[in-house]
């Protein structure tokens, strides 16, 4: 009998009498054959079945005993995922995402180098426990037979600790860090408008972890843009910055000294000095002039080439300030839509100026007047639905007392000389009442119960034409009769509402789409002088911003003053540590 015949015969013979698991054995020791790992195959298989329901089933007891909202910690840290990170083991039968019979999966690395670049989204890659995870990789290596042997409660904990991360992450990129009515910190990866235990599974179940974070972020153009300066603005400070430019007499064309050769230098750090050649280092030549101009320009100063107080301080600022602002501005990025719409109005109130965009690209531009200190304009995203044309003023009770009535106590002909007309009562009970019947010497802010209303006219508050966009601030956007105030470089003058440069083209522009409405058709319903309102064919959705920080179109990088001190308390919201 050949040796092949007889091991099937053996075999055969042995098979009703052991199991299959010892015929792969048996097979081995009766004829010589090497079978290379098939014990240890078969065991680390069993192992890793093993493994993944004990860690099923403490994943399911530590999070249900964590109550509702769910308070989770580990190793005293908390985690904050509270509704999504349940939620994402609920939808799984509490399935590990991160951890296999198989050993640690591919996913966690690609999760650990991403927390790795938070940074250079202006966020800090500590808050997403990047160590503690770190170490826990580190410590339990990377085969199965080293997952095998770790302790079952810290391989939850590093389940925990990732998907936690991945949501902390996931949530900051997609709404912003900072709650932006409160200006304090988010922790709680709850408040957002993406599903982030479904962005979750859909990362873990197609092993696209890197794709799924980078797709959070903000996808516009312009938020790219400032990630990519504030790497060029770190390099600068990694090389020491640039030279601070000493106090002194304003400096300008033609002038020459030291404190030139410190302009020079310092203007060449930040690219505004493009052709730094010269035969005199020290001289404030035609170069050095431009070069001024250009850095006046992007930081919004008065573009005069003089080197004064304003421009001076502005050169001053150093490059950890400026990448602290523009860490801010990435952050208000964070907070606007992810779908800005296919075309949309942007006042930037921090520019004091309103930009129409279609596709990403800046249609139109103009100035814009925007609030006081004291009546700051709010920052919001809505929509406007339609425009006023020769528009009535119903001032509201606050400007009624704190602006008109001290006129009126002066002389009560300033009512009839702006239009404005006295009421009484509400709904079906208001009248008309004639201002001469009052003594306006004994009307104070507590005891005022009437309202001013100003007529259609070439001296009503609103000009021609008001844009609506309901809000809880009552703002809109409006004409205006104070044209002269455009010409300034500085423009919070109104109380609150957006005065624009262009409302005639911009009433042309939102109702584009009706064939009613052309410019000639505007005028003429102006020039009637009777209110009348007209829908808008579509929305167009209007974003309210304050942007200190920003690079436009053409690749530079732009910075403006803090008219309303809104960054400091943003900046320091950004570098708040985590709660214990």
């Amino acid at each position: 009998m050949s040796a092949d015949r007889f091991f099937l015969y053996v075999l055969s013979g042995i098979r009703a009498a052991v199991g299959i698991t010892r015929i792969a054995v048996l097979c081995g020791l009766l004829v010589g054959l090497s079978v290379p790992g098939s014990t240890d195959d078969l065991t680390k298989a069993r192992d890793g079945r093993d493994l993944e329901g004990q860690l099923r089933e403490l994943l399911r007891n530590r999070i249900e005993a964590a109550g509702t909202p769910t308070k989770l910690t580990v190793s005293g840290r908390n985690l904050y995922s509270s509704v999504a990170l349940p939620l994402f083991y609920q939808r799984r039968s509490y399935l590990p995402a991160w951890i296999n019979g198989s050993g640690i999966s591919r996913g966690a690395g690609e999760l650990l180098s991403a927390l790795r670049g938070a940074d250079a989204e202006g966020l800090r890659s500590s808050d997403y426990h990047l160590t503690k995870i770190g170490r826990m990789l580190e410590r339990l290596g990377e085969s199965p037979s080293d997952i095998t042997r770790a302790g079952r409660r810290e391989l939850v904990d590093l389940e925990l600790l990732l998907t936690d991360a991945f949501l902390l992450y996931g949530s900051h990129l997609v709404a912003g860090r900072v709650n932006p009515e409160t200006i304090d910190p988010e922790w709680f990866a709850n408040r957002r408008d993406v599903d982030m235990a479904e962005a979750l599974e859909e990362a873990v179940s197609n092993n696209t972890i890197p794709e799924t974070l980078e797709n959070l972020r903000p996808s516009q153009s312009g938020y790219a843009r400032l990630r990519e300066a504030l790497r060029s603005y770190r390099d600068i400070a990694s090389k020491g910055g640039w030279p601070g430019v000493p106090v002194g007499p304003k400096m300008q064309k033609g002038d020459s000294g030291d404190r030139v050769a410190l302009l020079r230098e310092r203007l060449e750090v930040t690219g505004d000095l493009r052709d730094g050649k010269t035969d005199d280092p020290q001289g404030f030549d035609q170069n050095l002039d431009e070069a001024v101009r250009r850095f006046q320009r992007r930081h919004g100063l008065d573009v005069d080439g003089i080197v004064g107080p304003a421009t001076l301080s502005a050169l001053n600022v150093s490059a950890d300030e400026r990448i602290d602002r523009i860490q801010i501005n990435m952050e208000r990025w964070r907070w606007l839509p992810q779908d800005l719409g296919p075309r949309y109005l942007i006042v930037n109130i921090a520019n004091f100026e309103l930009d129409i965009v279609e596709g990403e690209k800046e249609v139109m531009t103009m100035r814009a007047i925007v609030g006081r200190d004291y009546r700051r304009t709010p920052v919001f995203s809505s929509k406007m639905t339609y425009l006023v044309l020769s528009p009535y003023w119903h001032v509201p009770p606050t400007l009624a007392v704190q602006d008109i009535l001290p006129q009126v106590r002066k002389d009560i002909g300033y009512l009839t000389q702006k239009g404005i007309k006295v009421f009484q009562g509400w709904g079906a009970d208001t009248r008309e009442i004639d201002p001469n019947t009052v003594d306006w010497s004994t009307v104070t802010g507590k005891n005022f119960n009437y309202r001013f209303r100003q007529d259609p006219g070439p001296v009503n508050a609103l000009g021609h034409v008001k844009f609506m966009l309901p809000n809880k601030f009552d703002v809109y956007l409006h004409d205006t009769t104070s044209r002269e105030l455009f010409e300034k470089t500085a423009r919070a003058f109104s109380s609150g509402c957006i005065r624009i440069e262009k409302p005639i083209e911009l009433a042309e522009y939102v109702l584009r789409g009706d064939p009613k409405w052309n410019r000639e058709a505007i005028l003429t319903a102006i020039d009637r002088g009777a209110e009348q309102t007209v829908q808008l064919p579509e929305p167009i959705p209007v974003h309210l911003l304050y942007w200190t920080a920003w690079v436009d179109a053409a690749g530079t990088i732009q910075f403006r003053e803090d008219i309303y001190g809104r960054d400091r308390p943003l900046a320091e919201a950004l570098v708040e540590k985590p709660p214990v």
